[in-house]
């Protein structure tokens, strides 16, 4: 069922949108979840990947790698973590993409942009929380 009579839900045009949106847009789609400790902790469940977080792999040929994310790819939607690469037949050592979707950013690098971010997120579930308090009495 169709909620938003803004948005198409013809497969063509989810898909041409996907692939073409701009950067700010693929930043927000290249999202990965937090671990569970990281969830207790800020009571959000996904944040954008971003150059220094720690991650831990969870899917696919690297599983259970763990390392620091060199470089977000947007424009190939793709993340290089630290040493997961593969040696080339010159001798030199190509990083291997890892879409986002399949690791778990174990450790955040916070700066002031993304605290406000996470108080955001929190700040959402903490008024609910006190919303059904005060309903109560």
């Amino acid at each position: 069922m169709k909620f938003n009579a803004d948005v198409s839900s013809s497969r063509r045009k989810s898909r041409k949108a996907h692939f073409s949106a701009p950067s700010s847009i693929r930043r927000k789609i290249m999202s990965s979840a937090l671990s569970k400790e990281l969830r207790e902790k800020y009571h959000a469940r996904s944040l954008p990947v971003r150059k220094d977080d720690e991650v831990r792999i969870v899917r696919g040929k690297y599983k259970g790698r763990e390392g620091k994310v060199t470089q977000v790819y947007r424009k190939k939607w793709v993340i290089h973590v630290d040493r997961v690469q593969r040696d080339k037949s010159n001798g030199a050592t190509a990083p291997i993409g890892i879409h986002p979707s399949n690791v778990v950013i174990t450790t955040i690098k916070l700066d002031k942009d993304r605290r406000a971010i996470l108080d955001r997120k929190d700040t959402k579930k903490s008024k609910e929380a006190s919303g059904d308090v005060e309903m109560a009495d």
